[in-house]
């Protein structure tokens, strides 16, 4: 009895220094996975979170084909056999800040031409979209591969890019994070920082909101597929990050698809 108690204290105790030791609001994060929110102090900056219960909110704008709702309490964009579909978050921009979505995956047969699975930070409201020319991308990979890519957009004509190999098996969870701030952007993945871009010309200075996108090759039949997001976060950048964010910075070249 007595070592009963003793390890129902000892467990109390480890659970209220645990509580001590986050910050307020990720309190209600754990338990959870970890994510570069957590991992690197953000939510010193204050919150804003975006969940999938019920119906779909109506700042989720639609367009292409497929479906777009929630789905046990997961934001799913449903493809149909041709053709993209995108959900964009419409509601005012950042020009700071960061942000970060749990994602994942799944294609259903593979006899026609895989989807690619994106997300983007695009130009809020009425800025222009330069045809992606002031895009930042957090995750962009096409399924039944193992590589994801992710970049900036600048006017007139830049690009930066890097890639990373990881799993991307169907239903296989991860976290893709980027910090925008006036000096660096950086890409997090599954917590991790994997590249921090400082060069002046990758830094637009333009509001950004969210769009997630299954995108399919044009006037090809594709292989049905969806992705599924938990949740969405975003933070401001009030406060520097608590661990390192130095990583190789990205490959710069040309983006010729910007109008």
């Amino acid at each position: 009895m007595t070592r009963s108690i003793a390890r129902a204290s000892a467990a109390a105790i480890a659970a209220l220094l645990a509580a001590t030791l986050l910050p307020g609001s990720a309190i209600a994060e754990a338990p959870g996975p970890i994510h570069a929110g957590n991992t690197y102090g953000w939510y010193r900056s204050g919150v804003t979170r975006y969940e999938f219960h019920g119906h779909k909110k109506r700042f989720w704008h639609v367009s292409g084909r497929g479906t777009v709702r929630n789905q046990h309490g997961m934001l799913t964009l449903n493809t149909a056999r041709r053709g993209s579909v995108s959900a964009t978050l419409a509601r005012a921009g950042h020009r700071t800040g960061r942000w970060e979505i749990r994602l994942r995956s799944r294609r259903y047969g593979s006899g026609h031409t895989n989807y690619r699975v994106v997300t983007q930070l695009i130009p809020a409201g009425t800025h222009k979209q330069h045809c992606g020319g002031r895009n930042i991308g957090l995750e962009d990979y096409r399924l039944g591969t193992s590589r994801t890519r992710f970049y900036i957009h600048t006017l007139p004509d830049n690009t930066f890019r890097a890639r990373k190999g990881m799993r991307l098996h169907n239903d296989q969870w991860h976290t893709f994070a980027v910090e925008v701030t006036r000096h660096h952007i950086s890409w997090f993945v599954d917590a991790h920082v994997v590249r921090t871009e400082r060069r002046s010309a990758a830094l637009s200075g333009v509001p950004l909101t969210v769009r997630f996108t299954m995108r399919a090759t044009p006037h090809a039949r594709m292989n049905r597929s969806r992705m599924q997001m938990d949740w969405l976060r975003y933070w401001t950048d009030r406060y520097p990050s608590t661990k390192s964010i130095r990583a190789p910075r990205t490959h710069r070249s040309t983006f010729n698809q910007a109008c």
